[in-house]
């Protein structure tokens, strides 16, 4: 069974990868299982710059194959914000409620047709030796005016599929990894997984 690290800590995000790796026979690692390895600034000015960031580094550092995904929210009334700083949007260390009490502050007056957003999601992929492929996923929605559901994470319970008439946290897993912007990369993925396995 080959290992493979996911580049993260987040417990969402780690669930949501392992799901949709099901059954190509892997032996799934996370940053946890390597408490050794330095801090990983995350500093690139795009989601592609440091998700190869992180995939290289964890690679490097483990020896082991690795993805590594940087994904955010970019609302319309905000020109792109909070893009690359999604998660530290409420300032560093903030929660994700502090990060959604943030966004909902600023579009408190807001009305719905001017809601519109974009989550975009960067899966990278490395191995040890240097070798490197990326892929994207995005999904279009409109933020609410509170939080809903229970699922998910980060801005998940603000971000209404208006085809679905839901939240992404209002969806169960497996409904949730057809949809969103990361299930969406990891569909694409699995085509440049299964082309470093075979190396």
């Amino acid at each position: 069974m080959k290992e493979i690290v996911i580049a993260t800590e987040n417990a969402g995000k780690l669930r949501e990868i392992e799901e949709s790796l099901q059954g190509m026979g892997l032996r799934i690692l996370s940053l946890k299982d390597f408490p050794f390895l330095p801090p990983i600034e995350e500093d690139g000015s795009t989601f592609q710059e440091n998700a190869l960031k992180k995939a290289k580094t964890v690679a490097y550092y483990t020896g082991r194959l690795t993805i590594a995904d940087d994904s955010g929210l970019e609302v319309d009334f905000l020109g792109g914000r909070p893009g690359v700083h999604s998660a530290r949007f409420a300032g560093q260390g903030a929660s994700d409620a502090d990060n959604n009490y943030k966004l909902l502050q600023l579009l408190k007056d807001v009305p719905p047709s001017q809601r519109g957003a974009s989550f975009r999601c960067v899966i990278a992929v490395a191995n040890p030796q240097g070798e490197q492929k990326w892929v994207e996923g995005g999904c279009r929605g409109i933020i609410g005016d509170r939080e809903r559901g229970e699922n998910g994470f980060g801005y998940d319970p603000l971000f209404i599929l208006p085809e679905l008439g839901k939240t992404l946290a209002e969806l169960p897993l497996q409904e949730k990894n057809k949809v969103s912007h990361r299930g969406k990369a990891l569909a694409a993925l699995k085509d440049v997984l299964e082309d470093f396995l075979v190396r």
